[in-house]
Formats: structure tokens, sequence, C-alpha cells
């Protein structure tokens, strides 16, 4: 398929920088159009966006005129449609155990420390910051304890979460592990994590994914 690729992308949200990870893995040039998560209320709140995806939320991927919505969603059409290399594994048990570790963080972690969820937390029930500061690094911690008693001497853990090759499982801790060192979170309790981490950062594919190298990351 030669349609153009186009993604709505904030610098700063994890739910795109899994998207931009996958289409580097894959190879795929793409159009990334900015949305400014916090200038004038939100640009993903203005009508203009909202008839791309009504949630008001980032990423969007365009292929051709088609809008691909929700992450994980997304990053599996794009190993449907471009197979190789593979964000999946072979066989049944290994991809359910690649999606039950991505959706560790993308279902279970992630949503509880959202911007929005913030947002609603200050505006509405006016909690100071360092209370919700505390609630994030609190659901991190859960969750990366879960994931490290997963991965840590696991057979089927490699050089990343499955395997000796990247998949989504990766494509979603590596964003989260940005969220946890913004937050101030020490990981030194997760060294699997850490050591998964490091491995991922070597590849161009994630280096360039990560957002200070994104062209509206501020200066």
């Amino acid at each position: 398929m030669t349609d153009t690729l186009r993604l709505y992308s904030y610098w700063r949200s994890s739910a795109a920088y899994r998207v931009r990870i996958g289409l580097n893995l894959k190879g795929l040039a793409y159009e990334l159009v900015p949305v400014h998560l916090l200038r004038d209320g939100g640009e993903q709140r203005k009508p203009e966006y909202l008839r791309t995806n009504p949630q008001g939320l980032v990423p969007v991927l365009m292929h051709g005129q088609r809008p691909l919505r929700q992450s994980l969603s997304i990053l599996e059409y794009l190993d449907e449609v471009w197979p190789e290399p593979a964000l999946m594994p072979a066989s049944a048990r290994e991809r359910q155990r690649v999606r039950a570790l991505a959706q560790l963080v993308a279902c279970d972690i992630h949503p509880l420390n959202n911007l929005r969820v913030l947002q609603y937390f200050d505006r509405t029930w006016g909690v100071p910051q360092p209370e919700r500061d505390e609630w994030v690094k609190h659901w991190i911690r859960e969750g990366f304890a879960a994931f490290e008693a997963l991965v840590a001497d696991n057979p089927a853990t490699g050089a990343f979460c499955q395997g000796d090759s990247p998949t989504l499982a990766d494509c979603c801790l590596i964003p989260q592990m940005y969220n946890a060192r913004r937050f101030g979170l020490d990981l030194s309790p997760y060294p699997t994590l850490l050591r998964i981490e490091q491995a991922c950062l070597a590849l161009p594919a994630f280096d360039l994914a990560r957002p200070e190298n994104q062209p509206d990351c501020p200066p």
C-alpha cells in the first residue's frame, strides 16, 4: 500500500511515542502533525481535531484518508499491513504474552496518569501538585513491580521483553519508563526493565522516537 502516513502527535504523549517507535521499527516514512495538548486549552479539544478523533486524544494515524485511532490498535494494524519486521511473535502463546505486557502499561498504568486525569484532579477537585505527583508514582510503581516480576528470570525474556527482537511490549514499556523518570520515580527496583530499556534505546528506531527528538519539543 502506498498511501501516505500522517501522524497526529504530541512530543510528550506516551501513546504517540509508542506509535512513533512502531513506525520507525517498520522503516515507514510519515509526516508528523503536532497537536499541542496544553496550548489554548488544548488543540485536541478544537472542533477541527474532534472531527478526526471524537475522543480528543492523540495519536491518530492517517493512512491516506483513513483515520486510525488507539495506539495499540494502530501498532497491530502496522504489523498486519507491513509484516516485516514483526512487532508480534509467531506463536499464539507468545503473542498473548506480548499483548498482556503491552496492556499492563497501556490499560493499567498509563490511563491513571494521563494528562486529562491529572487536569481533572487539578481543575475539578483542586488536588495539590505533590499529591498528584504521588498518585502518578504510586500507580507506576504498582505496574512496574508486576512487569518486573513477569519478565525477570522468564525464559521468554531475551534482550527485549519477548526474545531478542523488539515487540509491541517494548513499544509500550519505553514511553512509560520516560514518564517514570519525568515524575522522579526511583527505577532501581526494576533492573530487568532498565536492562531492556538500555537495549531498546540503543536502536535508532527508539532513539529517534524520544520526546526530546521531536520537532514540537520545546527548546
